[in-house]
């Protein structure tokens, strides 16, 4: 008896599994990120004239994140990388000084920086988890290291015991990027405060999203104190520092703004109170697949750390074992899953070392005067290059990334279990064909 067409790849002559979506995943997710509530609150404060600086509703945003994350302290500023620039500046970072982050993150964990005139120094990640590898951290820390990113990346969690541990021993202070990890705990500890300064994204793609913002918290006066000193320019009221240090340099500091739009403040604040339900769908979601691919051969989901729970879930990597299935190629294997319906895609994000600016050098401030001076420019950055790297490169050329769907219609996470399974009973003869 012939096999039905539903049961052979479309790359073989079949028919897709996401025919009724005409390829798109668009219709098996029901979430609608921004509602009538949002737009509400954005026309109400625009009638308010509440267009700038720390209105009423940003105040009352940065009381909310502050009690929800337990922090002594939190500001809100334009963005995350704002964040993270504001972060690295309340702890002092400056010229000369080392800034330590996996080399598998978005450029903004560490651009900061660079305009801070400190060297980025990249470290390998853990090859199960995709977080940071804490003794490779500990390799390479030396009596110029100011700081270490742990990235919560994709809404994984860190392990935090490790790396607070490392922080103790060594006396070098934690940012905790939490970008793409919003609501996320380790041992029932929200991510963002584990560390001496957290900071967040609330990019319009983020889990909490303002189209633009972000979010600093710390539990430390003088890490809090800077970052207002820095980005805070003429807050004056409202924003009262605790102490006399920069007291005299108020309400100016150093007369740079930070600060983040009061609409898009708003509009977090609607945003964060979904985000309890939006985290539960996700977690359900992607809990599902990851269930229903468990006996799958070539296919393996991204670890968590004893006592994690990720959350924000910006994306659903899953590990690609290219001996297990026939040797068919990721890009194949990507290929067939797409003309199934079904939007897989690699990796999305460039290992930082690799880049040009990384790995050759970049006179930043001219005339061999920043971070990232080769001594061709005058400096001694000596520069990455491939191979740098071996666990981080290899296991991210591994990674296939899975649709997150925040709210799925009935079934949906089923069918992209239904479709890996099909490509995968099929690879042999795919890999033939390729």
């Amino acid at each position: 008896m012939d096999q039905p067409k539903q049961d052979i790849p479309v790359a073989l002559g079949g028919a897709p599994v996401f025919v009724q979506t005409g390829g798109s995943e668009g219709e098996l997710d029901q979430w609608q990120q921004v509602t009538e509530e949002e737009a509400q609150i954005a026309y109400d404060m625009t009638l308010r004239n509440e267009l700038s600086g720390g209105t009423s509703t940003v105040r009352e945003f940065e009381e909310t994140w502050r009690k929800r994350f337990d922090s002594r302290f939190a500001i809100t500023v334009i963005n995350g990388t704002s964040a993270l620039h504001s972060a690295m500046f309340g702890l002092g970072v400056g010229p000369g000084d080392e800034v330590i982050v996996p080399t598998y993150t978005w450029i903004c964990s560490i651009s900061p920086a660079l305009i801070l005139m400190a060297r980025p120094v990249f470290c390998e990640i853990d090859p199960d988890t995709l977080m940071i590898d804490p003794e490779d951290v500990y390799r390479r820390i030396t009596d110029r290291t100011k700081a270490i990113v742990v990235v919560h990346l994709w809404g994984n969690v860190c392990n935090m015991d490790a790396l607070m541990k490392l922080s103790q021993e060594t006396g070098v202070p934690i940012i905790e990027d939490c970008s793409h990890a919003h609501g996320a705990t380790y041992k029932g500890r929200l991510c963002g405060t584990i560390g001496h300064v957290g900071a967040w994204s609330l990019q319009g793609s983020k889990p909490v999203s303002g189209g633009e913002g972000g979010v600093v918290v710390t539990n430390d006066v003088d890490i809090f104190e800077r970052a207002c000193l820095i980005g805070q320019v003429n807050r004056v009221a409202g924003l009262d520092l605790i102490t006399e240090k920069y007291k005299h340099l108020q309400p100016l500091g150093l007369g740079i703004k930070f600060r983040a739009h009061p609409l898009g403040v708003g509009i977090a604040a609607v945003q964060l109170q979904k985000l309890d339900e939006l985290n539960k769908r996700r977690r359900d979601y992607i809990r599902t697949v990851e269930l229903g691919l468990a006996d799958v051969p070539g296919v393996k989901p991204v670890s968590i750390y004893e006592g994690a729970e990720p959350a924000g879930f910006y994306g659903f990597p899953i590990h690609y074992v290219v001996e297990e299935v026939s040797g068919l190629s990721k890009e194949k294997f990507i290929e067939a899953l797409q003309e199934e319906g079904l939007r897989a895609r690699s990796n999305g994000y460039p290992l930082l070392h690799q880049l040009p600016l990384f790995a050759d050098g970049f006179d930043i401030f001219t005339k061999g005067r920043g971070p990232l001076c080769t001594p061709e420019m005058g400096g001694d950055y000596q520069g990455y290059q491939a191979g740098d790297f071996p666990i981080t490169e290899e296991v991210c050329s591994r990674l296939i990334f899975l649709p997150v769907f925040s709210n799925p219609v009935e079934g949906a996470a089923e069918r992209v279990v239904a479709t890996i399974r099909k490509v995968v009973a099929h690879a042999e003869q795919l890999a033939v064909k390729d």
